[in-house]
């Protein structure tokens, strides 16, 4: 669906309903290209300015505020299924959400690690799952859950769920108190930069 076209047909369409004497305009008989209120006529009675609405009609200006929409549906004398389209159609799409791909991780990274034998090594990926972990780690941390869970996508452990809800490694820590409040506020940036990440970029303001 073209919502820029939609906009220019429906507004265009409303205005030609619209006579000057409809809304208090003076009409003297003069001949008149168009069916209803002119663009100029419709701006000067919403406030803004005539340039400005017809970059709105022509889908240019994707960005109107309630205030302007409102006052161009109370010219039209749109009624509240009208005022709602003409909010939808103003309305930039949502893009579809991006797909998360499942993290794999590279043989030099998981070689590395084995490399690790006597010392305990693990990889975390971006929301805190275990990607990997040699055979240290996986006694030391979860002994108790299987060795090729981290292989299987599906089936990962997942590091801050351990932390907060398996006794087993919350034991691991003497001062476990301040671990979790670690592992809060490193769970808050993770989900900040996420957010960030898929925030669409917002347009500058057009000025009239």
């Amino acid at each position: 669906m073209d919502h820029h076209s939609d906009l220019g047909e429906f507004l265009r369409s409303r205005r030609a309903r619209l006579r000057p004497e409809n809304v208090g305009l003076v009409d003297y008989g003069e001949r008149r290209r168009v069916p209803g209120l002119r663009r100029e006529e419709l701006a000067q009675l919403a406030g803004v300015s005539a340039g400005y609405y017809t970059r709105l009609e022509q889908g240019q200006s994707p960005n109107a505020s309630d205030s302007v929409l409102d006052a161009i549906a109370r010219v039209l004398r749109l009624d509240d299924d009208e005022r709602a389209h003409l909010y939808a159609l103003t309305r930039p799409v949502p893009s579809a959400r991006r797909r998360v791909w499942p993290e794999r991780l590279r043989p030099g990274v998981r070689a590395m690690i084995e490399a690790f034998a006597n010392v305990p090594a693990l990889v975390l990926g971006r929301r805190t799952d275990v990607l990997a972990w040699n055979g240290t780690a996986h006694a030391l941390l979860a002994g108790h859950l299987d060795f090729g869970a981290p292989e299987r996508a599906d089936d990962r452990p997942n590091w801050a769920r351990l932390f907060f809800l398996d006794p087993h490694v919350r034991e691991l820590f003497t001062d476990w108190e301040r671990k979790a409040r670690d592992t809060e506020a490193a769970l808050r940036l993770l989900s900040d930069l996420s957010a960030e990440r898929h925030e669409p970029r917002r347009a500058r303001p057009v000025r009239d």
